[in-house]
């Protein structure tokens, strides 16, 4: 495939509320289940923070696995925010998951240091992919990191097959989005690079599934 266009940032109402009424369940649960075999987490507890919690159902699942956690989820866009609201009253969580609207190059809004960060299908809707490692490298130090993105098809014919295979029933929008997210993607050398220059070589990169990648470890 030709260079990666330029990420969108999903500030749409409409794209808000499509993403809201997905059933994400399948991979969202795949995603909780990685973290938890990948990281450590205290039984006793902790402070965690979603970056790019979208809609909140991460989030929600995240709460619900880990009950003794303290939880923030951080988005810049006010559309999934509002989502994410009503996502957290239906499920009874409003008073444990704390959202905060805000970009994650503004370190005022992030409160201090946490012990546990992940984003899950951010990345690649980063201007600059280097703006995730560096929150990371301010915000998680001593913490777990856990980080899980699309990968870039190879060629145009392979983005088309993934788009067919897992979003082939689903609303145009968010087939159009899937597309425009893998195109938008990194390759497994790419995030390479960019954990070298942040200085997180140290960080695991493990491919999970044809389209899905994690890095992880603590910092």
């Amino acid at each position: 495939m030709q260079r990666r266009p330029e990420p969108e940032l999903m500030d749409d109402a409409d794209q808000a509320q499509a993403y809201a009424q997905a059933d994400f369940r399948a991979p969202h649960e795949h995603f909780i289940e990685l973290l938890a075999a990948r990281c450590s987490l205290s039984p006793a507890g902790g402070r965690a923070l979603d970056l790019g919690c979208g809609a909140a159902d991460p989030s929600i699942r995240f709460a619900r696995r880990f009950p003794t956690w303290e939880l923030c989820a951080l988005d810049g866009s006010e559309a999934m925010l509002q989502q994410a609201q009503h996502s957290l009253l239906r499920a009874g969580l409003h008073r444990r998951v704390r959202l905060l609207h805000g970009l994650i190059s503004e370190s005022a809004v992030l409160e201090g240091r946490y012990d546990c960060l992940f984003s899950n299908s951010l990345l690649h809707h980063l201007p600059d992919p280097g703006l995730l490692w560096q929150c990371l490298r301010r915000h998680a130090v001593g913490a777990w990191v856990f980080v899980m993105d699309l990968l870039r098809p190879s060629c145009q014919e392979a983005l088309e097959r993934l788009v067919e295979q897992y979003a082939g029933t689903a609303p145009a929008i968010l087939q159009r989005d899937f597309s425009r997210s893998l195109a938008a993607a990194h390759t497994p050398d790419e995030i390479d690079g960019q954990l070298q220059q942040a200085g997180l070589a140290q960080l695991v990169r493990e491919q999970v599934s044809d389209r899905h990648i994690i890095i992880h470890g603590r910092l």
